[in-house]
């Protein structure tokens, strides 16, 4: 008799305890969805109100919103976030941007800069693989890409509710944060969402245990019963009607896809249906398979044998990615793991902090087992704001699996090349204040670093022995990336202001690739909020 009434206290304790974590957002889905499936179980032909191609920071939510009215089909070229350690501990975040297979999370990509890059090849997108902070655009930023501010605000508190964490403060972000101020970064703005010039810490996706939450895990208020989602569902092309003749008018009206065992399915639209498809395949994805489909600039397009449906040549045009630079700074005594939880937000830049991660194991990708993932001490980093400088997206082949050709054109304008060299200067003052110097050995200057750090950068870019002492040089030569690359389907040029590209029907693009900006400190609230 007690044996059982023990056991049942154990039992209430224990639910009690699942019950506390849940309502505080420490449930860990383990993909109890129904509706995700492998594509290659999909039939050779279906159809639906809309199919979405990506699975990713926009299309998620974007997909579990339309899933309450319409019949929506999802396609994901990755794999699912759930049971990957490597995605899901924040432990593991250099780990997973390293781990390099055709069907990783994080798929490698080199522009013709030089700079080594990922771009993310999961259900989830972004999310899946990046550091976590979380930061809403600003108002102004809102009203610039010409959203509906309430609903915007609206939008932005939907995912916080199931995504977002207030961070626990490590020693070394507490004295990084304290820096910033020291150093004329200011006002002090607390903890906030919003985007304000001056120090704040921000939101994060990791919650207090380290265990990251993504965009996959808003399909929870999907409708199971009007919604499917296929994994390794790679889109080959878009199909158009209505292409020839003196009045051609180029309507959308399925995707051809390929599965994991290269089987070919056809998605369509239902007939009687005013649904869309819509493009969520990310700043690379979109632009690319808008070429492989016919839509681009035609010079280029005919160059590869495509037929033109639409001469477009906008599209991959404009690109861009927010240069980084970033300084090492060794820490006499081991410090406690941390993603990015305060930034300093100054005029044309934005400053950042991890520790205990090694980046550069992250750039080679696992090529060197000897490169351990972990560096005792910390990081700290500038990006530029609104970089002017602008690159193009080409094809390199027919393979929609493959990475197209990028080129960023870094540093190619003179102002950003001044932005960068007075980030760097902020960051410097920010290295020698008297709040980081416990976590500095004190014969290190940040000259010394400077120097430091330029050995310790890894891209394919050419090196200057000026790297060392010229601040420009150090800019232009060992810049990095900070995942944030945008453009390429911008609002005006390739979609309309309600994202619809223009020239075409039943076809709009949803995702990074319509940005001429990347908003916010980091992009993935904002792409999260325009999905829903």
């Amino acid at each position: 008799m007690e044996l059982g009434r023990q056991r049942m206290l154990i039992s209430v304790a224990a639910a009690a305890i699942i019950i506390f974590f849940c309502f505080n957002g420490f449930c860990y889905a383990q993909n109890s969805y129904g509706f995700v499936r492998q594509a290659a179980d999909s039939p050779r032909v279906s159809f639906q109100d809309y199919i979405i191609v990506g699975g990713g920071t926009a299309g998620c939510p974007l997909a579990a919103t339309l899933s309450k009215r319409f019949d929506v089909l999802v396609l994901e070229r990755g794999g699912s976030p759930y049971g990957n350690a490597n995605i899901s501990n924040l432990a593991s975040f250099i780990e997973n941007l390293a781990y390099l297979t055709p069907t990783s999370p994080a798929q490698r990509f080199v522009s013709e800069d030089g700079v080594i890059n990922t771009r993310a090849r999961c259900l989830g997108g972004g999310t899946c693989i990046n550091a976590g902070f979380y930061s809403r655009a600003s108002r102004l930023e809102v009203k610039d890409m010409g959203l509906n501010p309430k609903l915007a605000d609206q939008s932005f508190q939907w995912l916080e509710r199931e995504l977002v964490f207030w961070p626990q403060l490590t020693e070394w972000t507490s004295a990084y944060r304290a820096g910033l101020l020291e150093a004329g970064v200011t006002p002090d703005n607390g903890f906030t969402y919003q985007h304000l010039d001056g120090t704040k810490v921000g939101g994060t996706t990791f919650d207090p245990t380290g265990h990251r939450h993504t965009a996959a895990d808003l399909l929870k208020y999907a409708d199971p019963a009007r919604i499917t989602v296929l994994l390794r569902a790679t889109a080959q092309r878009i199909l158009f009607r209505n292409v020839t003749g003196q009045h051609k008018n180029p309507q959308a009206y399925g995707v051809v896809y390929k599965d994991e065992a290269g089987n070919i399915h056809e998605a369509r639209l239902k007939g009687c249906s005013s649904g869309e498809i819509i493009l969520s395949a990310g700043a690379l994805g979109s632009p690319q398979l808008l070429m492989l489909s016919g839509v681009g600039p035609a010079d280029h397009l005919k160059s590869f044998g495509i037929e033109v449906v639409l001469d477009q040549p906008m599209v991959g045009h404009g690109i861009a990615d927010n240069p980084m630079n970033i300084f090492a700074v060794p820490s006499p005594e081991p410090l406690t793991i941390t993603s990015v939880q305060v930034v300093g937000i100054g005029p044309g830049y934005y400053m950042e902090s991890l520790t205990g991660f090694n980046l550069v194991a992250a750039l080679l990708g696992g090529n060197s087992p000897t490169v351990p993932y972990f560096f005792q001490g910390g990081v700290v980093g500038e990006k530029l704001a609104r970089p002017l400088s602008r690159g193009y997206l080409r094809l390199k082949n027919l393979d929609p699996e493959d990475n197209p050709s990028v080129t960023y054109n870094y540093f190619t304008e003179p102002e950003d090349l001044r932005t960068c060299v007075e980030a760097l200067q902020t960051v410097m003052r920010v290295i020698d204040t008297q709040a980081l110097s416990e976590f500095r050995y004190p014969n290190q200057t940040v000259e010394y670093l400077q120097a430091l750090t330029a050995n310790l950068v890894v891209n394919n870019r050419a090196r200057s022995a000026e790297d060392a002492t010229s601040l420009e040089q150090y800019c232009s030569d060992l810049v990095m990336t900070i995942w944030h690359f945008h453009g390429g389907c911008e609002v005006g040029k390739v979609v309309d202001h309600e994202y619809r590209v223009i020239g075409v029907g039943g076809l709009r693009v949803i995702d990074g690739s319509t940005f001429s900006f990347s908003p916010g400190t980091n992009p993935q609230a904002t792409l999260m909020m325009l999905g829903r």
